[in-house]
Order: C-alpha cells, then structure tokens, then sequence
C-alpha cells in the first residue's frame, strides 16, 4: 500500500513539473544554435587577429611600430598603431581591420573590376589601390609609377625628391629573351619586354645580319603592344615549324631619341634523337630533380 501510494506521488510530480516547465521544441533549438552561432562568429571575426578583446586603451603600453614603408594605420582595437599595408596587398573593406588589415597612406581598398559581394554575403578578397595612379620621375632618375610607389623609396632614401611625369631615359629592357632548345617541326616565341620614355621601338635580327624579322619568311612573324605596365613595351617573335636551319642567335634591340640598347638568346634546334639524348643529359637542369637528392630508398 505505501509503495503504491508512493509511486502515485511520484508521477503526479512529474506530470506537474512537465506542465509547468515551457515545451521546448527542435525549432527552438535550432534558433539558439543560430544565435550562438552568431555571437561566436562575430567574436572570431572581432579577435582573428588580437585574438582577444578589445580591453582600455593604454598607448604606453603599445608596442613600437618600426619599418613601415606604407605609413601607421590603427590596429583592430583603435588604440595603437600598426603598419598600413602596401600597393597590391590583401586588405579589409571599409578600414574594418579585422583580417588582412588596413591599407597605407594615399591608399583605398578596392575590388577587381567586375567583382561584386556574392549573394550569401561572402566578399571577394580586396587589395590597396594607390589613390594617384600618375608617374613621377625621382631624383635619383628612377620613374615611380605612382606616389605610393614613391612613398615607398622615400621610405630607404629620405631626401629623395620627384617631380611630375616619367623621367626620360634610354629603353631599358626588363624582360630579356631566354635561351631556348626544342625539336625540329615545334614552335617557339622569344619574349623582349621594355620600358622607356619616350616610348621605343623594337626589332629582331638573326645572327648579326641586318635584315629586320620577319623579312619575307613566312614562318617568322613578330608582334608587338603596349603593357603590361605604363611606358612598357612587350614584343614577341615567333617561329612555326622550326627547323635546324632556324637554329641561331636572335637579338631584341630597342632604341628611342635618346639611345638604344639590345639583349640576345640562342635558339637550338634538334632532331628527335638528338633531342631525346638532350632531355635526358639535362633533365636535372629542366625539371629541378636531382636523383641522388630526391630519391628515397626506402619509400614503398
């Protein structure tokens, strides 16, 4: 008897603190996982860098910033100062400053043409843009290209100075054509890539003779633009179904109204035997490995 009457108290016990406790529902705990969710993520997004939060500021204790060619920025917290990134570094949409950080003086960060934030709110990674994209010629006859770009030199020479526009100078060939070796019936380019101002010319000869590339062969073409940079000059020769005949020393010369200058490679040309031998005495020099290095003995 005083077991039943035990068990009937229990049960009414329960049936009373489950009226009056509220019904918690999958729905409900969906919401509270979405809002810790949340809270953590704009906490990880405050301190992915500090890796703690922000507390009072107290500039005696921040650290000394040295050796920042893009000038001071502030840090994540406000308080002290770190190093503004450079032109061409990743950098955080309205000067958040909570990830890659802020960009330097006379710098904004700003997307590639054409990238838009996605739908679900994720944005495209950003880089420093120089707000003043003209030229300046330095005192020391070096053109920057813009005044971030000279901001940075001044940073290791102080009492450099500049003045508007690219400096004159005679063409300076930045990318010099390369030695090349291919077997006979393939294809192969020469790349000459210049700067100057005024602006030059290119042209290709073979071998010392006088004859401008392309001349009259129709297996020969070359080609020239602008870029990739401002006052630059890329130029290509190109050469279809070689033969050892168009084995040789090519020579890129360029010149303006204030002189020239010019720059060569060789060009080999091999049958596929003598190929296949070539390929295999250099394949060390072509690919980077080494046998002797590279090869683990013990690897299965």
């Amino acid at each position: 008897m005083w077991c039943t009457m035990t068990w009937m108290a229990f049960m009414l016990l329960s049936v009373g603190l489950c009226q009056s406790l509220p019904q918690y529902t999958y729905d409900d705990l969906d919401d509270d996982l979405a809002m810790t969710f949340d809270y953590y993520k704009a906490t990880d997004e405050l301190d992915y860098r500090n890796e703690s939060v922000c507390e009072e500021c107290v500039p005696e204790l921040c650290p000394v910033t040295q050796g920042c060619r893009a000038g001071l920025v502030r840090d994540i917290c406000g308080c002290c100062f770190e190093c503004g990134n450079l032109e061409g570094q990743s950098c955080d949409l309205e000067d958040r400053n909570v990830r890659y950080g802020v960009c330097g003086e006379n710098m904004e960060c700003k997307l590639e043409p054409g990238q838009v934030v996605d739908a679900d709110g994720s944005v495209p990674e950003a880089q420093c843009v120089c707000v003043s994209q003209e030229p300046l010629c330095g005192t020391d006859g070096k053109t920057y290209m813009n005044l971030c770009k000279f901001k940075e030199a001044v940073f290791s020479s102080p009492g450099l100075n500049v003045s508007e526009g690219p400096c004159k100078t005679v063409p300076v060939i930045k990318v010099p054509p390369r030695d090349l070796v291919n077997v006979t019936g393939s294809s192969v380019a020469f790349l000459c890539e210049v700067f100057a101002f005024p602006m030059a010319l290119v042209e290709w000869r073979k071998d010392g003779n006088e004859v401008i590339l392309p001349g009259d062969d129709p297996h020969i073409s070359v080609q020239s633009r602008g870029g990739p940079q401002k006052y630059e000059l890329s130029s290509w020769l190109q050469i279809e179904e070689t033969t050892r005949e168009d084995s040789g020393t090519y020579k890129c010369i360029t010149r303006n109204d204030l002189g020239d200058i010019s720059a060569t490679a060789v060009l080999r040309i091999l049958p596929p035997d003598e190929m296949a031998a070539y390929v295999e005495a250099n394949i060390r020099d072509l690919t980077g490995y080494d046998q002797m290095r590279d090869y683990d003995g013990d690897y299965y």
